[in-house]
C-alpha cells in the first residue's frame, strides 16, 4: 500500500488518496470552508478492502485536520461511524 497523498483542486471537492502500482486504490472526497473540513465520500477498490486502507485514510485526514486546526464534519457514513465509535480519540477535531 502506498502513502496517503492529498490532491487539492479548484472544484471545491479535494481528495486524500492512496495509490498502489501507480493506480489509485482508495480516495476520500472532502471540502474545506473556513475552519471546517467536510468529508463527503470514501471509496476503496474491492480487492483492497479489509486491510486497513480506509482507516489509514481516516488517520491521515484527522492528522491534517489537527495540524490545520480544522473541525471534521463527517458526511461519509464510514467516517461518521468511526468518530462515533471513538469519540475521545476524535473529540478535538469532530464537529458534532
Amino acid at each position: 500500500m502506498g502513502e496517503v497523498e492529498m490532491e487539492l483542486d479548484k472544484s471545491g471537492h479535494d481528495n486524500f488518496y492512496i495509490s498502489k502500482n501507480n493506480e489509485r486504490i482508495a480516495k476520500r472526497v472532502f471540502g474545506i470552508s473556513g475552519d471546517k473540513l467536510a468529508v463527503y465520500h470514501m471509496e476503496v477498490e474491492p480487492e483492497d478492502e479489509g486491510v486497513g486502507v480506509a482507516k489509514n485514510l481516516l488517520a491521515d485526514m484527522v492528522e491534517y485536520a489537527w495540524k490545520n486546526k480544522l473541525k471534521v464534519i463527517p458526511l461519509c457514513p464510514f467516517v461518521a461511524a468511526q468518530l462515533r465509535r471513538n469519540p475521545k480519540e476524535y473529540e478535538d477535531v469532530w464537529e458534532k
